[in-house]
């Protein structure tokens, strides 16, 4: 039989009347707060007795009331709610500071979808978090990178409407005279691959409204990319080039640049080859590999190559400059010894960035999801992985086809 309190007569009477009659009025339980006056109680906290006065029955322990901590802040908690992560306690605030993801973007935390889940988006590469509206309220992007620009970072503006990171903008190459070492790098690759180009064709940097005119005026081409930054031309036509890089202003706005006609004159099967400027070093290099690629092809004198096929060799091309310039980064990595602190710093700090850009760009060739320049890259890969790269391009100038 039960009494109506719910307690077994035979435990209650166990005890004196007077010890029952304190023990029915004050056994009131409320969480977390409990208020009791019996002894033998030890602090879970501090393991010590609890004695007279306020103390907490939670987490099937007993504590003091300063015992009971955050672990974030090691203020008590004194709330009716509170939060768990494993054995540690957490204000609910704290916990979500510590837990709950903010936006990279916005730095706000993220919000929850209608579903009561917290839904964010993630760039696959750079792992930035940001809220999924930021995807449609015109929040800029890196034209190079592609990461999402953060509040208060301020990307630099390019003339032709582009954005650029500050990262990206430390090894930008800016105008035409400025891109010649990379030039004649390109150049020194290729005849270590005994694939020498012979005649000397013109390198300009261009804006994106000059390279898209210039595309415009060739009669054959291959533009399967989001937006052109590179183009191998064979045509005669004037192409506005970049010959004074330009200042950035107030609100990190590109001005005075200065640009000039080039007119190209065919003298071979290559008139000149065209990159879109502002864009990183290793970027510019991996678009110009690419780029060089194709010169060496109809000066070599190939045949009219399927799309996949041509794209997807030239990519191949660029994917090895790629891995050469990330090697050499990681031997020359270590800074002089007499060298000064300041310079240390400044010359370790540049290749680390570049390494990840990089990375990056080499991801972006391995992950294209396109038929014609991805596809097209991951066969020509295959091919020059399994017969290497001089018995590949026989076989292509033979057949037209990647070898299998």
């Amino acid at each position: 039989m039960y009494a109506n309190n719910g307690f077994p007569w035979r435990q209650l009477c166990s005890i004196s009347f007077k010890e029952l009659l304190l023990y029915l009025r004050i056994q009131i339980f409320f969480a977390p707060m409990t208020k009791l006056f019996f002894f033998g109680r030890i602090c879970a906290g501090c393991n010590t007795e609890i004695g007279h006065g306020r103390f907490l029955n939670c987490l099937n322990a007993f504590w003091h009331p300063e015992c009971f901590r955050c672990q974030a802040c090691n203020l008590p908690i004194s709330d009716y709610e509170f939060s768990m992560s494993g054995n540690y306690r957490f204000h609910k605030s704290c916990y979500k500071e510590r837990y709950h993801p903010k936006c990279d973007v916005c730095n706000h935390f993220i919000p929850t979808n209608p579903a009561g889940l917290i839904e964010y988006r993630a760039h696959p590469f750079w792992i930035q978090k940001y809220c999924p509206c930021h995807e449609h309220d015109g929040t800029p992007r890196c034209c190079s990178c592609e990461r999402m620009e953060p509040k208060d970072t301020g990307y630099v503006a390019l003339n032709d409407g582009r954005k650029l990171c500050l990262e990206c903008l430390d090894s930008a190459v800016m105008d035409t005279k400025e891109c010649q070492p990379l030039y004649l790098d390109i150049l020194e690759f290729y005849e270590g691959l005994n694939m020498k180009v012979e005649q000397q064709v013109p390198l300009l940097l261009v804006e994106r409204q000059a390279l898209n005119e210039a595309r415009e005026g060739e009669k054959n081409g291959h533009y399967h990319m989001p937006e052109t930054r590179g183009l191998c031309l064979s045509e005669e036509q004037t192409v506005s080039t970049i010959l004074r890089q330009p200042r950035f202003g107030t609100g990190n706005r590109a001005m005075d640049m200065i640009t000039e006609p080039y007119k190209l004159t065919r003298q071979c099967e290559v008139t000149a080859i065209l990159i879109l400027y502002g864009l990183p070093r290793l970027l510019t290099g991996s678009i110009l590999a690419h780029e060089m690629m194709h010169a060496w092809m109809r000066l070599q004198g190939f045949r009219t190559l399927s799309q996949d096929v041509e794209e997807g060799i030239c990519q191949v091309l660029a994917h090895m400059w790629l891995l050469t310039q990330l090697d050499s980064a990681s031997s020359s990595n270590v800074a002089s010894s007499s060298s000064s602190a300041s310079s240390r710093l400044k010359k370790g700090k540049r290749p680390q960035f570049e390494r990840k850009f990089g990375e990056f760009f080499k991801h972006q060739i391995e992950s294209d999801t396109s038929p014609v320049y991805g596809d097209g890259f991951r066969a020509g890969h295959q091919a020059v992985y399994k017969y290497g790269l001089r018995k590949t391009l026989e076989h292509i100038r033979m057949t037209g086809r990647f070898p299998y």
